[in-house]
């Protein structure tokens, strides 16, 4: 319904905008001329999907959601790893080689270093005063300075060690709670438990703060946190969904499919928790000026000073960078333990060779701990593959080319904007042995070097790489290392007692289990062990 009242809308607006951009059709036409006196021609673009005038392919995007669905099932029937849609007067390229990915990524990895504007950008980002979101530029580079020498520098990591393993313990424990209270076992709902891990290590890590709502009797979130990461999702949800107004500027404010006031009101619902909380610790500073010790990132954010003694960071970009950090780490590594675990429940022998491994490298005295993760390859591996065949997101943040270029045999014209496809090349077959089964044995070496979750060679992306890559790498290993092994080795996982096995369903409109995975836990260990005390 909401895809064809935007088309109805779009359609009916289409002479209003032919006279608000008047001439402009022609200069696309001389555009498309000098793209034609290139050397290489434009990527392909479907023979059912030729563009409107002024609004491009945007009509038949409108009524075919979700987008990334329709765009994958084009390439598929073209049977092209590269090609051209036309949204607006932006071409959209989606890419699903990893060869041309290498070249957008490695080679001319400068030319491809900006983003794209957009509504939902613009405002999570605060008018692109962050980091992952911000347009090529000073703003860019001073934020990412920032982020990359204070906050995630190594001595960071290890001064808030402490802080994840707290996290890891409360997680263990809540999951330990579902079985104690059910005579040795119990039904976890494991998108709960992934999730809001993810989020209570990110949050500790800022804000020394784990819940902004009551915690439940069992360690679990209350309603109010539930509510606030649900707010958190609905902004990742809403990044780069190809709004028909981010492709046409002069429709910005009118809201013509909702996106802007879903946005809105998600930011404000997340605000209200964040931004006291923040607005009181810069008061704290101010009060305490240099006395006061950093407990956690915020300090280190608040505390930073330029070459004249003045606080680095306004209090708009600290409340923007500490959103943005916050939305980085909650999905990517809750989503690949969430699919691992549903895949393993189908293979119990993965589950065998993995606690197998866990047992050699931890024990069953104690806990996993961050300095046992190295060792841990083929809990790694099980990761890896869940980043590979399940990926968080379909595409990784869009890349806009700051110049024209060619990549392969085609051209790229300026202001492009690039999406390398993660299920692409995740589940490529020229790439892929048998794509779609979850084989995590495909990762080992035969050499029994450490297998690492970053893939540099860009056959499937989990952190990107490049200028743009993602800065925060070691902290996501550690993250999504340390869930995965504390689940396999704190519990036996199994299909429910009503179910025969665990349905292996995308949802339809996103990659997440079509149902959160709710599995039959129980302990592995002795009771002592999981009394950590958290």
């Amino acid at each position: 319904m909401e895809a064809n009242i935007g088309f109805l809308s779009l359609f009916l607006l289409v002479p209003f905008i032919h006279f608000l951009t008047k001439g402009f059709w022609h200069q696309t036409d001389s555009k498309e001329n000098q793209v034609c006196k290139q050397s290489y021609p434009l990527p392909p673009s479907p023979t059912c999907l030729k563009p409107w005038p002024i609004i491009g392919n945007l009509p038949q995007l409108l009524p075919n959601k979700p987008t990334f669905r329709w765009i994958h099932k084009m390439m598929d029937e073209m049977n092209t790893e590269i090609a051209c849609i036309r949204l607006g007067s932006t071409n959209v390229i989606p890419i699903t080689c990893p060869q041309l990915s290498r070249e957008i990524l490695k080679k001319q990895d400068a030319i491809f270093a900006s983003r794209p504007l957009s509504i939902s950008t613009f405002l999570i980002t605060k008018g692109y005063i962050t980091t992952v979101m911000v347009p090529f530029g000073e703003q860019w580079k001073k934020m990412r300075k920032v982020i990359t020498s204070e906050l995630l520098s190594p001595m960071r990591h290890k001064w808030l060690t402490d802080k994840r393993v707290e996290e890891a313990d409360h997680m263990v424990k809540y999951v330990y709670n579902q079985c104690k209270n059910n005579e040795g076992g119990g039904i976890v709902n494991l998108r709960l438990a992934t999730q809001h891990y993810c989020a209570n290590v990110i949050k500790k890590m800022l804000l020394n703060k784990r819940y902004f709502g009551e915690e439940m009797e069992d360690g679990g979130p209350g309603l109010e946190e539930q509510k606030y990461l649900e707010n958190v999702f609905t902004m990742l949800n809403y990044i780069y969904s190809f709004s028909a107004s981010d492709y046409i500027p002069c429709l910005r404010g009118l809201d013509l499919d909702g996106h802007e006031k879903i946005i809105k009101d998600a930011i404000r619902d997340t605000g209200k928790y964040q931004d006291p909380l923040i607005e009181e610790r810069v008061r704290e500073h101010k009060k305490l000026g240099n006395n006061k010790e950093a407990q956690d990132l915020l300090d280190i954010l608040i505390s930073l000073k330029d070459k004249n003694g003045e606080p680095l960071l306004s209090l708009e970009e600290i409340k923007a960078q500490v959103n943005e950090l916050i939305m980085a780490a909650v999905d990517n590594p809750s989503n690949a333990a969430e699919w691992a675990i549903a895949e393993m429940i189908n293979q119990p022998e993965l589950f065998e060779k993995a606690t197998q491994e866990l047992d050699a490298v931890v024990g069953k005295n104690r806990q996993v701990q961050e300095s046992d993760l190295s060792q841990l390859n083929f809990v790694k591996a099980c990761a890896r593959e869940a980043f590979r065949l399940h990926p968080v997101a379909p595409f990784n943040v869009p890349h806009v080319s700051m110049a024209d270029t060619s990549v392969g045999d085609y051209f790229i014209p300026k202001g492009s904007h690039v999406i390398l496809s993660r299920v692409g090349l995740g589940r490529n077959p020229k790439v892929w042995d048998e794509p779609l089964k979850f084989k995590p044995e495909r990762h080992l070496k035969d050499d029994g070097s450490g297998v690492v979750l970053t893939e540099s060679e860009l056959r499937f992306i989990s952190f990107s790489t490049g200028m743009r890559g993602c800065v925060a790498s070691g902290l996501g290993t550690a993250m999504t290392v340390m869930l995965f092994a504390r689940l396999l080795h704190g519990f036996s996982w199994h299909v429910p007692p009503t179910e025969s096995s665990i349905e292996l369903t995308e949802s339809q409109n996103d990659l997440l289990l079509a149902k959160p995975l709710l599995a039959y836990a129980k302990p592995r260990l002795a009771a002592h062990v999981y009394n950590t005390g958290n």
